[in-house]
């Protein structure tokens, strides 16, 4: 994304109506120049409007993302954020983009902020649909000194950590459905993906990235929920219209998500089992485990101190663990969910 580009978007962010030829003056351009840049803004999805001999404006007012409100709004809470936070324009995915770089040393945490995502990835592969400016990507990336014996649990305390952070702005009904899904009753708010690298002998490195909704256009919802079991929600839709802004949201669930790295560092997933217990939105709920070829129905028990859940099936219980199962509804009892 060309300098010129991004000016051109921030004068537009605000969904006003803006002429060709003021455009040109305040970026130093042409104005066929000025259609050409609206031109590749339009070819990476960004939706512009253009009125016959008025102008340009973007479909809907947007918050960019901007590393200095971000800081500001931690601050504001008592947070702190590291050193190392970047925010990139345009990226395939912030997971994939910090699993190729180097490990951070322990102690200073990488924090990458994505305005667009071309290829987000949710769980087993899944696409993550985040249109621009509709909702919030990042990945943090986190080095352990020695791997914790609970990491397969890690993607649970962060689940607890973003459902803190949220409440923390006073969204509330938010809950998690094992093992990486953030979650409004039936509905899906948001997504974890963690990736894993390990140094033979040493240190583990981590990449928790998260992807928010927070204001999803109505072609997008359709989307998903032709593809996915669970229809999407937004923090819009959760908030009663006034969802907080875009900045000020990734401050707060950064922050959050942040502490809970440095705290699962130290005492692994015990301090955060009782928090997701009460967030555990499977908790004895009849589910289908699907594993494989294997299909299996049951009721679900919660998640055991390494990050399994444990279903109830015929009377025992067995542990499944996330790389292996999908957890549905029963078709009897899915409905919506």
């Amino acid at each position: 994304m060309t300098p010129t580009r991004q000016r051109l978007l921030g004068l537009l962010a605000d969904g006003s109506l803006h002429s060709g030829a003021k455009l040109a003056a305040e970026l130093g351009i042409s104005r066929t120049a000025v259609w050409k840049e609206v031109a590749e803004l339009r070819s990476r999805g960004i939706g512009i409007a253009s009125e016959d001999r008025r102008g340009y404006r973007l479909e809907r007012s947007v918050e960019l993302i901007d590393e200095r409100r971000i800081r500001q709004a931690a601050l504001d809470s008592g947070g702190s954020l590291p050193a190392d936070l970047e925010v990139l324009f345009e990226v395939d995915s912030t997971n994939e983009f910090l699993y190729a770089a180097a490990a951070p040393a322990p102690g200073r945490p990488r924090l990458v902020i994505a305005e667009l995502q071309r290829a987000g990835r949710g769980r087993r592969g899944r696409s993550w649909l985040a249109p621009f400016g509709s909702g919030l990507t990042f990945s943090i990336g986190w080095t352990f000194v020695d791997q914790p014996a609970d990491l397969a649990a890690l993607s649970l305390a962060m689940g607890v950590q973003v459902v803190r952070g949220l409440q923390a702005l006073g969204l509330r009904a938010v809950e998690l459905k094992w093992p990486n899904d953030v979650v409004v009753g039936p509905r899906k708010l948001g997504g974890l993906l963690t990736q894993l690298r390990l140094e033979a002998g040493g240190p583990a490195y981590v990449v928790v990235g998260l992807g928010l909704n927070i204001d999803l256009p109505r072609t997008t919802r359709e989307a998903v929920a032709a593809t996915d079991a669970s229809p999407p929600c937004d923090l819009r839709e959760l908030s009663g219209g006034a969802a907080p802004g875009r900045n000020r949201t990734a401050a707060s669930v950064a922050t959050a998500m942040l502490a809970g790295l440095e705290e699962f560092s130290h005492s692994g997933f015990a301090p955060f089992a009782a928090a997701w217990r009460e967030l555990d939105s499977l908790a004895d709920e009849p589910v289908r485990i699907v594993v494989g070829e294997r299909s299996v129905e049951g009721v679900a028990r919660g998640a055991d101190p390494g990050g399994a859940l444990r279903v109830e099936i015929d009377g025992h219980v067995e542990r499944f663990f996330s790389a292996e199962v999908s957890v549905r509804r029963p078709l009897a009892a899915r409905g919506n969910a």
